[in-house]
């Protein structure tokens, strides 16, 4: 046999060898490893060919390999080993502990891992009950060194992470292993600890002493693993372990903050600690750390990382280096100053009476060291700390708090600004940027995030301080308006030398406008209207209104400064010209009008910006604006007589202002007569016979527009295209905008007597009129007209009349994309670049928008007109003849906005006297076909998913893999907005009165039933009237139970989730007790079982399936007893257990169990079906035998009813005297 295992082994070195070199062929790579793993599988020689293969006198790789193979024997054969094979092999492994290794600095760490894994994979199969003296065994090995040392502490932290953590094992074994660790936790601790501080102590001695390098290095070693496994113990033990002995554990990790080579390893173990919830007794401990010697050891490690955190310039780069270990350092010893904040929150006001620490200010210090450090994220580390003091109701009222608050703000005015990009080196955080973003757009979109966290900071602390915030804003805004403007270096101007958005200026501009945002706005609502700083806010909007500038970037600063002060206006109205003449000059704003160059996308913001302005002033003042509604019409009058000064989107914006503000007439036929006047030229030019022929046929409609025509550089695309297409966007958008914001007066009393009351109905609520009602029925036929039309341009023959120009017109556009992909946008676009498009782009553009606007202008029609909408003669008839049009030609992306923005609002809207007019004629086919549209388009993902490889490669070479994952992207956010809508139509959720039930319930039935009740508080759900109405339509109803239970199996498992959650059993409901066909019970169950394979791996949708499943099966198992043949054609299922759960369900007299029983009883008989997920399909399972029960007390097999010390039956005994 000795032979037999050297020439075995001599072989597995040379297949070994051949793997692990990197010129061997594929070829014999391959057949290495096959050899290999055969071996392993069938080999009976395993073990002694391991042992050999492990002896040190071998290389790593090969030694690593013989380790490998002891723990493959252990995982796979251990269940079928002799018992005296496993206590041989458990004391070679043992042996390999003590004497396999080589010393500690020298022996591969692999190694070390393998041969820990090796002992915990036994531990895991033999301990408690097995290996009793484990523990003592582990103990006794420290003492032949410190690599034993080492080895023990790797198998305690492995132990406790596959116990724990990763919770690799069957329920009993872990359980057991785990009370019997929590058991002797005091001893482990005490272990732990005792070789922490012995390490610890000899490598402070010998680390100074000359010649003892390698010791020191070797107790350096031993210290850290300690550290790592206390880290792995701490997360989950009692904190009675981590808090006893006054805190020593803590206070041992605060004394090594100071040593720099266990400093990270012990800043991750007090992060743990401090991190840990639990019950505020046991936490009161934590506050030993506000003691001013911790506080100045945290102070102190923090100063001394910080100061070395940087390395010295090199001759190659001008700016330092970060060192990664003392900047991850600095990030723990942040993060553990942030969660003693967040103990001191918990504690301080609560019932374990825990009082303000008294150096409460030096740990604040402590705090703002890092919220001013050049890191932004360590910056941003800090804010929810921030916050929680800033919040709290005890803390905030502290001095010392107050105090700092006005310190936060100063500093807020550093932190504001965007510097700090990876790609520069203009800031000092710029390093820091280059160690956490991997590009600018990272860098970006982490600074907006952190921004918007510390803007909400700063508003909580402007309520403790508003007054001083507020000069802290003025001041800074007096400082900016006198500042010259700053470019900055020829890398952050634009071409014409203006601004960019890294140029000096607009950082600390924008920087400005977001902090007087966050102040002012908080002034407002929390000082009352006496003790606002009037006066000293009217001079700081008169600085902005009086300030200059033809740097888009910054004037665009500027108007938000106005918005934010325009709350004073309404003290001084005086101002309220000064600040339209400003808005309205920046509408029209330009960097030099003479040019006929285009305008940037810079100079388009600020115009959209302005308008937005208004349009807002307008929404949240119109009383206020209203007295100067001439003044402000007239000047929009004068702009629109203008020839090109303003943008067609912009005149709409000024439309939709004036809108808001005639809403305050509150007199109907007064601003019938103002929309009529406002809107005339629209309604004239949107109803005229030359615009309806042109959208009646899709050919005139394409040459009307201009995309029959081919353009290149020598034939321009005509004028009469562009203002063609202009005319149509301009109608669509100034419907838009009024169908929008015109509205009755919110006050049914003041909506009376200004005329907008029809009448009421039946309830008694009042009907309204809407003042653009009559105009918009006008609109509103060649606006189904144009959805037709658009529809049939999809139609393969009207595609054909695309020039090869525009061929690629019905394309998603690249912003499009991105939002369907959920990729961000591209926040750092050239803002000097032209905003001018290709002709391409700008056709994609019409297109989109027009599409868009239609379906928006439908959408808000029904809230917006109500009864004078849904009463049109033949809606549902006009609105399947023009938007259900061509359904099967349009793409995905525009039926998911027609059904987001159009049909969900317009069930959410209707009145309940329209659904079977309007809402069932419209819905039941929508469903219906989206329902055979849907399934369709599943199916053609499921077969790409099933592919064979050679397809595969060639879809690769034919770079199709983006666009198929955004066309399957597009099916499922389609999928999405359809479940959406059925849920919105269909299914309501509400929250039943727990008082309530709780007075109606009785107390024995509540005792009886409390398994099987669900808990008050959670939310039933139930049908609408709308599904209500809908099952009165079995067509409809049939479609909506296809729909939802087919979609349990396609690949969505959000969908899936919300499906059979929400919907599935809400609709089956309905019909459960009736005389359902075998074939449609059959075919649901299956569904259900099919969505199980398909998702049952995920173990949310695997929880809210099986719970479906059970509730069909209990509901209609009694009458279809096929549903029992279905459950025996699950994998593996336990028929014995089957025929337990049935005979419970269909024997009224049979014992009951409670829903959490009967759950888990159901789920265990589903496991077959469960589907697994690819990375689990080629596993091999490893199986751990329950050893005998270590905790389980036996019961007594005493008959109760036989017994004769009852007690209770004596008290009814007539013979008893006592009564």
């Amino acid at each position: 046999m000795a032979e037999q295992v050297a020439t075995l082994c001599d072989q597995l070195i040379k297949a070994v060898n051949v793997m692990m070199d990197a010129e061997s062929s594929q070829i014999y790579r391959l057949e290495a490893l096959k050899f290999c793993e055969e071996f392993k599988e069938h080999s009976s020689l395993c073990v002694p060919c391991g042992l050999q293969l492990a002896d040190k006198t071998q290389p790593a790789v090969v030694r690593h390999f013989g380790l490998q193979t002891l723990e493959h024997v252990i995982k796979f054969k251990w269940n079928d080993m002799q018992q005296q094979e496993k206590v041989k092999l458990k004391e070679c492994a043992m042996q390999l502990l003590s004497t396999g290794t080589y010393s500690i600095l020298v022996e591969e760490s692999h190694i070390k891992d393998a041969l820990s894994r090796i002992i915990v994979e036994i531990i895991k199969r033999e301990w408690p009950q097995h290996w009793p003296d484990m523990l003592k065994e582990m103990e006794a090995l420290i003492s032949q060194g410190e690599a034993q040392t080492e080895l023990v502490m790797l198998i305690l932290l492995r132990l406790a992470e596959d116990v724990i953590t990763f919770q690799s094992l069957p329920a009993q074994r872990r359980r057991e292993i785990q009370l019997t660790l929590t058991k002797n936790m005091e001893n482990i601790f005490s272990f732990m600890m005792a070789v922490l501080q012995i390490n610890v102590d000899e490598f402070r001695r010998v680390k100074m002493l000359p010649g003892h390098e390698l010791q020191a290095r070797a107790h350096c070693r031993v210290a850290v693993v300690t550290l790592n496994t206390l880290a792995g113990y701490i997360d989950w033990v009692s904190l009675v372990h981590i808090t006893s002995g006054n805190c020593h554990l803590l206070e041992i990790l605060c004394l090594l903050l100071g040593e720099a080579e266990l400093r990270l390893e012990a800043v991750e173990c007090l992060l743990i600690a401090l991190s840990r919830k639990g019950k505020l007794e046991e936490r009161k401990p934590f506050m030993l750390l506000f003691d001013d010697v911790a506080i100045d050891y945290i102070l102190s490690a923090a100063q001394s990382a910080d100061g070395s955190a940087i390395c010295e310039k090199s001759s190659i780069s001008q700016a330092g280096q970060v060192v990664e270990r003392r900047y991850i350092f600095l990030k723990r010893l942040c993060q553990v100053l942030c969660a003693l904040g967040g103990q001191l929150c918990s504690l301080v006001g609560s019932d374990v009476q825990v009082e303000i620490p008294s150096n409460l200010s030096k740990y604040m210090e402590a705090l703002l060291g890092f919220t001013t450090h050049s890191s932004l994220f360590l910056k941003a580390l800090t804010q929810p700390t921030w916050g929680a003091l800033f919040r709290h109701e005890t803390l905030s009222k502290d001095p010392s708090v107050v105090e700092m608050v006005i310190t936060y703000l100063k500093t807020s005015m550093i932190n504001l600004v965007k510097t700090g990009f990876p790609s520069r080196d203009d800031s000092p955080s710029c390093e820091y940027s280059r160690m956490d973003f991997d590009s600018d757009e990272d860098f970006n979109a982490f600074f907006n995030s952190f921004r918007a966290q510390h803007g909400e900071v700063l508003r909580t602390s402007c309520r403790l301080v508003p007054l001083e915030a507020f000069q802290i804003a003025a001041e800074w805004l007096q400082y900016q308006i006198a500042s010259p403007i700053n470019p900055g270096d020829a890398a952050s101007q634009s071409t014409e030398g203006l601004c960019s958005l890294m140029s000096p200026s607009v950082v600390q501009w924008d920087a400005m406008t977001v902090f007087i945002d966050c102040v002012v706005s908080q002034v407002f609502k929390t000082l009352e209207d006496g003790k606002l700083p009037i006066d000293q806010g009217m001079e700081m909007l008169q600085a902005i209104l009086n300030y200059n500038t033809k740097e888009p970037l910054i004037l665009s600063c500027v108007l938000s400064n106005i918005s934010a002060f325009f709350p004073l206006v309404i003290h001084k109205p005086q101002l309220l010209p000064q600040v339209l003449s400003t808005l309205f000059k920046a509408v029209t704003f330009m960097i030099d009008p003479d040019s006929k160059a285009p305008q940037t996308r810079a100079v388009k913001n600020v115009r959209r910006h302005a308008s937005c302005s208004i349009i807002k002033i307008c929404r949240d003042y119109p009383q206020f604006l209203l007295p100067f509604f001439d003044i402000f019409y007239t000047h929009v009058k004068e702009l629109n007589a203008s020839k090109g000064a303003l943008s067609y989107m912009e005149k709409c914006a000024l439309i939709e202002a004036l809108v808001l503000i005639s809403n305050q007439f509150k007199d109907f036929a007064k601003q019938k007569a103002f929309l009529d006047e406002l809107m005339g030229s629209v309604v004239t030019d949107w109803t005229s016979d030359e615009i309806r022929r042109v959208l009646c046929d899709p050919v005139t409609f394409l040459s009307f527009i201009g995309a029959d025509q081919i353009i290149t550089e020598q034939n321009k695309e005509s004028d009469a295209a562009r203002l063609n297409r202009g005319r149509l966007s301009f109608c669509l958008y100034a419907i838009l905008a009024v169908v929008k914001r015109a509205r009755w007066p919110a006050d049914p009393e003041e909506a009376k007597a200004g005329g907008f009351v029809l009448g009421y109905n039946s309830s008694g609520a009042p009907i309204y009129r809407n003042p653009f009602a009559a105009q918009f029925l006008a609109l509103l036929p060649n606006l189904l007209v144009l959805i037709r039309t658009f529809n049939s341009l999809f139609l393969p023959e009207n595609l054909c009349l695309l020039s090869v120009t525009f061929s690629r017109a019905f394309d998603l556009m690249d912003s499009e994309k991105k939002c369907v992909l959920g990729l961000p946008p591209n926040t750092l676009d050239i803002y000097d670049s032209p905003a001018d498009k290709s002709s391409l782009e700008r056709m994609q553009g019409f297109f989109s928008t027009v599409h868009d606007n239609c379906f928006h202008i439908l959408g808000n029609a029904g809230p917006a007109l109500q009864r004078e909408f849904y009463t049109i003669d033949k809606f549902a008839e006009k609105v399947a003849g023009s938007a259900f049009v061509s359904l099967d030609y349009v793409p995905d992306q525009r039926l998911r906005l027609m059904i987001r923005v159009f049909l969900k609002q317009l069930v959410i809207s209707c009145p309940q006297e329209y659904y079977e007019s309007l809402l069932c004629p419209l819905l039941g086919p929508m469903f219906s076909y989206m329902m055979q549209r849907l399934n369709v388009k599943w199916q053609v993902i499921n077969q790409r998913t099933s592919i064979d490889e050679d397809e595969e490669v060639a879809l690769c070479q034919e770079s199709q893999v983006t666009q198929e994952m955004l066309e399957e992207q597009l099916v499922r956010v389609l999928t999405r907005e359809v479940l959406d809508l059925l849920i919105v139509s269909c299914v309501s959720r509400r929250v039943p009165d727990s008082a309530t039930n709780k007075e109606e319930i009785e107390e024995e039935d509540m005792m009886m039933d409390l398994a099987q009740t669900p808990s008050a508080a959670q939310p039933t759900v139930e049908l609408t009237e709308l599904g209500k109405c809908f099952m009165k339509h079995e067509d409809i109803y049939m479609a909506l139970l296809t729909l939802s239970f087919n979609s349990l199996s396609w690949k969505d498992t959000v969908n899936c989730h919300r499906t059979a959650s929400t919907v599935c059993w809400t609709l089956l409901r309905q019909v459960v007790e009736g005389n359902l066909i075998l074939e449609a019970v059959t075919w649901l169950y299956t569904s259900v079982l099919r969505g199980l394979q398909v998702h049952g791996q995920h173990e949310v949708c695997n929880m809210t399936l099986c719970q479906l499943a059970m509730h069909i099966y209990e509901s209609l198992r009694p009458r279809y007893v096929e549903l029992r043949t279905i459950m025996t054609q699950i994998p593996n299922i336990n028929l014995e257990a089957l025929d337990q759960y049935d005979q419970r369900l269909i024997d009224p007299n049979a014992q009951k169990l409670g829903e959490k029983k009967r759950k888990d009883q159901f789920k265990k008989l589903l496991a077959g079906t469960v589907g697994r997920a690819l990375c689990q399909q080629f596993k091999k399972e490893v199986h751990i035998r329950n050893l005998p029960s270590l905790y389980k007390k036996p019961k007594p097999d005493t008959d109760v009813l036989s017994s004769d010390s009852l007690g209770l039956a004596a008290l009814f005994q007539p013979e008893n005297d006592a009564l």
